[in-house]
């Protein structure tokens, strides 16, 4: 199984956490300074198709904050779980068009555009808001990476593949601000906290 290294700015939002909710969320990622600038940690740009055969680039998603994760539509364990909590926040946020949420398959095999646009359908996912996509092999890993996330291909896995449930929130910069367990709702109640913090931030 493979691990995450715990970053310094990683163990000080973990910090963060566990206080009361800041007035305004912390910028993860590691920083460098050029002239006197601070430069922010950013994903990097993609270009992917979702569930209705549109392209969704960093372009796209320029003035929304987005909610990042990975997932695959046979999987067995925890992605129902996830869906659900996803699906929760999706209705807490109906009416908030700044947000959006962008759902990484990373089953290459299987999860066509038709399949990931069944899979949608299933869920009750219209309108444009979320966008369901496809990676290829070969960006799986780099991908997940971007979000400092874990997904990765693994014949021994339940389903053949092995993923993290964590749920990312991604500011209209391009920079992570938040994450959560999204298999346990307590986490995500305060996750959706740090929506609407950003959201207020924006």
């Amino acid at each position: 199984m493979k691990t995450v290294k715990v970053l310094p700015w990683l163990l000080s939002y973990i910090l963060i956490g566990c206080q009361s909710t800041p007035a305004k969320l912390p910028i993860l990622g590691e920083t460098e300074v050029s002239n006197g600038d601070t430069l922010y940690y950013t994903v990097s740009d993609f270009n992917f198709l979702d569930q209705d055969s549109q392209v969704v680039s960093k372009a796209t998603l320029s003035d929304k904050i987005y909610i990042a994760d990975f997932f695959f539509t046979s999987c067995p364990t925890i992605c129902p779980k996830v869906k659900a909590q996803m699906l929760r926040i999706n209705e807490k946020f109906a009416e908030e068009p700044r947000l959006s949420f962008l759902s990484h398959s990373i089953d290459y095999r299987k999860d066509s555009i038709p399949v990931l646009h069944r899979y949608a359908a299933k869920l009750g996912i219209t309108g444009g808001k979320w966008h369901l996509v496809q990676l290829q092999k070969d960006q799986i890993e780099s991908v997940a990476n971007q979000y400092f996330n874990i997904a990765f291909e693994d014949e021994t896995a339940p389903g053949g593949f092995d993923h993290s449930g964590r749920l990312i929130l991604v500011d209209t910069k391009g920079r992570i601000r938040s994450y959560c367990d999204g298999t346990d709702e307590q986490d995500v109640d305060r996750f959706m906290q740090d929506i609407e913090l950003l959201l207020d931030e924006e």
